[in-house]
């Protein structure tokens, strides 16, 4: 059927045939006329306070469903304001899509008020964007949108729409056919020459591991992947993206890699024959120097954007497919292996440390992070869904909450960027309406996005907040500690009292200074309906172990000096 609809009618016509049912944005000149149209549609627009937080919010609701997250912004310093978030959304492969108002046509290029280039800022951290001036080509653009977000590699994409194209009438039918783009191929099937080339160096590896990134996450690929490494008595290390892709509980999880991955993982890559990377693109706080990363390994590289083959590590048998349909051929024609010596050598490694019991390690009046984090896991059984912001509480609870199911955990990786976790937590409490979310921030990170606690209350939702205050800027200290001499340069940091600032927005706020008080406070904001933040005073000058200093060795660890006090992961 066809209507004569505005181009701002049309935009929440194609949201709702695309399924979205909650968008995050900030009205402003440019995109007002999208918004006034948006009273007519029953999509739920949440009121963020900085539109960073839309861009993050976006990417949380995405993360944690699966599904294409929408923001929407206005024109100049709304959209630009968008940049962090996008860019958070392009180097974790996130499906975004971010519209933005844009001064109508007639003045592009004449510096009007409000204008900015949006498209040539953003061009580097899209997938794709796009200019629309004229109101035909809204509908069309965005089902465009929405199809290069979420296939192949998911990722961001802007749609910067001018204002005279929202206010404009035109008519409108409904295209029910599949987008097809010329040269762009999001699917990509395995050669089979190339998955039995892949079974053969499998079967006969004596000491093969699986590095699992994130693409096992966004493959729904988890269960096929425990289906062949049981099969084959293949080891599993994950990546920080890939937690929770493969269960962290499993016989066969070894945990994460990398600079701040455990000692065993780092030490077993180094001494493995074959690595089999799924999903995953060899970044370097995953190799550390590139001259020295798994020099006695073959490698077998599985990842659907071909850019990321033999960008960083020059893999053996490349295959450029998507995941799934590579596992289900390993799940099912892998050599069932014992690989009993290799096990034993990666057991060997662990010692004592695959055994030990953070909880019965005395705390002597002191409370570290480590303790917050590792009792969160125990009291929630595993099973939250947890939004970290980045720095020392994000290795931390990397090392510490033990991830069993995949998209349970939501962190920025690539571009690891501060102020990501309460606005991320907001999106993915839209798509996960049923489950028991913790934001875990950094005195420091929180500050950077803490107004979205005025979007919570008014939002009415529920969600915990566990700072872990140390009082400084933790992860910049630390390398400050260990590289710099000592010299705490700006990263001393005073903080308000978070108590009362979560008492100003009408929610609930705790303090905890010892460890002993740590389950009376999460009871508390378990059984709270609201938001509750807890502020845990933790150790000052606590660091992470092991860390594997940027460029050198991967098993070049830094370890705890002894004495090992209560933190201590690592023997």
């Amino acid at each position: 059927m066809t209507r004569t609809l505005t181009g701002a009618q049309i935009i929440w016509e194609v949201l709702t045939r695309q399924g979205v049912e909650v968008v995050f944005g900030y009205p402003g000149g440019a995109i007002m006329p999208a918004y006034d149209a948006m009273l007519e549609y029953k999509i739920h627009h949440v009121l963020v306070r900085h539109e960073q937080g839309a861009a993050h919010m976006a990417d949380g609701y995405a993360r944690a469903s699966g599904r294409v997250g929408v923001a929407l912004a206005t024109s100049g310093p709304g959209a630009t304001n968008l940049v962090t978030g996008i860019a958070t959304a392009m180097l974790d492969s996130s499906p975004i899509v971010c519209i933005t108002g844009q001064v109508s046509s007639s003045l592009l290029g004449s510096d009007a008020f409000q204008e900015t280039d949006i498209t040539g800022v953003t061009l580097p951290i899209t997938k794709h964007n796009y200019l629309v001036t004229r109101a035909e080509d809204i509908a069309p653009t965005l089902r465009e949108a929405f199809f290069i977000a979420r296939s192949g590699r998911p990722g961001p994409v802007l749609v910067d729409i001018t204002k005279d194209a929202q206010q404009a009438c035109v008519e409108f039918t409904w295209d029910e056919t599949e987008v097809k783009l010329a040269g762009y191929r999001p699917e990509r099937r395995p050669l089979p020459a190339d998955l039995d080339e892949a079974l053969r160096m499998i079967d006969s590896a004596e000491r093969p591991l699986v590095l699992a990134g994130q693409g096992i996450v966004q493959a729904g690929a988890g269960g096929l992947l425990r289906a062949f490494v049981e099969r084959a008595n293949v080891p599993v290390a994950c990546t920080l993206l890939g937690l929770g892709g493969f269960p962290a509980t499993h016989p066969l999880s070894l945990g994460m890699m990398g600079m701040h991955g455990e000692a065993w993982v780092n030490t077993a890559i180094q001494e493995a024959d074959l690595l089999i990377a799924l999903g995953m693109r060899f970044d370097d706080r995953v190799t550390g120097n590139l001259k020295t990363y798994a020099t006695k390994a073959k490698k077998i590289h599985v990842e659907i954007d071909p850019s990321e083959i033999n960008k960083n590590v020059k893999v053996e048998l490349p295959i450029v497919s998507d995941l799934r349909q590579v596992l289900e051929v390993f799940a099912c024609s892998a050599q069932p292996r014992e690989r009993t010596s290799w096990r034993a050598r990666i057991a060997g490694l662990k010692g004592d440390t695959a055994v030990r019991d953070i909880q019965q390690l005395p705390s002597n009046g002191r409370l570290f992070a480590a303790h917050v984090i590792h009792d969160l896991w125990r009291i929630t059984a595993g099973n939250a869904l947890v939004v970290t912001d980045v720095g020392q509480h994000q290795m931390w609870e990397a090392q510490y909450y033990k991830h069993d199911h995949a998209r349970k955990l939501i962190t920025s990786g690539g571009l690891g960027t501060m102020g990501f976790a309460l606005p991320a937590a907001i999106g993915a409490r839209f798509a996960a309406r049923d489950e028991e979310i913790w934001v875990i921030a950094g005195d420091g990170g929180f500050q950077m996005t803490a107004c979205e606690l005025s979007t919570c209350a008014q939002e009415g939702l529920k969600l915990n907040v566990a700072i872990i205050n140390n009082g400084y800027l933790g992860m910049v200290r630390q390398w400050q500690q260990f590289f710099y001499g000592g010299r705490y340069s700006a990263t001393p940091m005073r903080s308000p009292d978070f108590v009362k600032l979560a008492e100003a927005h009408g929610l609930h706020g705790l303090r905890v200074t010892r460890r002993e008080e740590i389950e009376g406070a999460v009871g508390q904001a378990r059984a709270n309906q609201g938001v509750t933040v807890i502020d845990f005073r933790v150790e000052q000058e606590d660091s992470v172990y092991p860390m594997v200093p940027a460029g050198a060795d991967l098993q070049e660890m830094i370890r705890r000096p002894s004495p090992i006090v209560e933190t201590s992961r690592d023997p």
